[in-house]
């Protein structure tokens, strides 16, 4: 087991009515003036932005209206976000929805104090030495965006889908409250499973070193998330399943499963932001899609993990047919698991190689996800 520091600041408000909070958590930083960034115009429409406005107005907190971000946030949407959050003067970044708008409010609150474009930071050419205070309301579990310092941002000019990453980009309040993901749409719902899925994996397959402590905390999430997904898909307004769905979607990508864990990587993020940066697909579907492609080439590299995955979720007794038991139990639930379903054909292949290889080299792992590897994946994914 590796050594290591475990730093996670964000305080997460948990549980029915608490987004009613959140001016309270804001007067209680001192913040005065938000930028309130969002998604879609449903939020007033079914009461949820009202219930925010009516708390900022009560602690005395004035806001300026950022909507209209999008899933598969843009950077020019980010660089908008910033003179507005510039020319409005205020002190905070605001979210209410789901990870993308989270992210987007990320790169926004680091883009305000810095002196240069803000896609520099995602290629290394500047870095983040402070951000605006974030703050969120979460209204869909997937990303885990709620509690790390991470955003990634599509940049739609260029195809590229980086990432930033810094202790300045933690939330300071996080407020999760399931019952406002109850409207989260049947796709929406396994796309995020496959997502949380997927962040859990990762490390466990990939790493030269995890501790089984960690191993056990990565398989309690993912049965977590597949029980509690089936149990939604047949009652939505089932509460508890949905606390729990949130909290492990959280627990997954906060840090804590990946502390102690040595000589890790995340190829399948890796490839997936291709998907997504080119053909603009959800990012859980195609990660449903890449996941069972990349293990049935990978497995062997890893074979005793691949195959206490296979016995522990799926009581199966080899890897092959863990990986199988995984893909079926995707197809089950209704996410896809192959390029087809998301409209990506073999012609698409030769463009989507060459932007994942941009990809390998961006995630330090060029060296093993060779042009003839990423080709040999993604064939089979078709």
């Amino acid at each position: 087991m590796d050594s290591f520091t475990f730093f996670n600041p964000t305080k997460v408000d948990f549980g029915k009515d608490k987004e009613k909070l959140i001016g309270q958590h804001l007067a209680e930083h001192g913040v005065r003036k938000v930028l309130l960034c969002f998604g879609s115009e449903r939020i007033k429409r079914d009461g949820l932005f009202g219930a925010v406005a009516d708390s900022l107005a009560s602690h005395g907190i004035q806001w300026v209206e950022c909507g209209g971000i999008v899933s598969n946030p843009l950077i020019s949407k980010v660089r908008d976000a910033i003179t507005q959050a510039r020319a409005a003067k205020v002190d905070a970044i605001l979210s209410v929805g789901g990870g993308s708008v989270l992210d987007s409010a990320k790169a926004i609150a680091a883009g305000v104090p810095y002196n240069g474009d803000v896609w520099d930071l995602f290629i290394g050419m500047g870095t983040i030495e402070a951000a605006l205070p974030i703050f969120d309301i979460l209204t869909l579990a997937a990303t885990g965006s709620e509690m790390n310092c991470g955003a990634v941002v599509t940049n739609e000019a260029t195809k590229e889908k980086f990432a930033i990453q810094s202790p300045h980009c933690y939330p300071k309040v996080s407020i999760v409250n399931p019952e406002l993901m109850r409207t989260v749409t049947r796709d929406y719902l396994v796309y995020s499973a496959a997502d949380v899925i997927a962040h859990c994996i990762e490390g466990y397959f990939t790493a030269s070193g995890q501790p089984r402590f960690h191993s056990r905390m990565v398989e309690a999430i993912v049965a977590t998330v597949m029980e509690a997904t089936e149990t939604l898909l047949a009652d939505p307004a089932d509460y508890d399943a949905r606390a729990e769905f949130a909290w492990a979607s959280t627990q997954a990508l906060n840090g804590l499963i990946y502390e102690g864990t040595s000589g890790f990587s995340y190829p399948n993020h890796m490839i997936e932001h291709s998907l997504s940066a080119l053909f603009n697909v959800p990012h859980g579907a195609g990660l449903s899609v890449v996941m069972p492609a990349w293990m049935k080439w990978y497995h062997g590299r890893n074979p005793s993990q691949f195959k206490r995955f296979a016995q522990t979720l799926f009581g199966a007794a080899t890897a092959e047919e863990g990986i199988a038991a995984l893909e079926a139990w995707f197809t089950k639930v209704g996410t896809p698991t192959h390029l087809s379903q998301l409209g990506i054909t073999e012609a698409d292949l030769p463009a989507t190689i060459e932007n994942v290889l941009g990809n390998a080299a961006y995630f330090g792992v060029a060296d093993i996800y060779t042009r003839d590897v990423v080709a040999t994946i993604l064939t089979s994914a078709l």
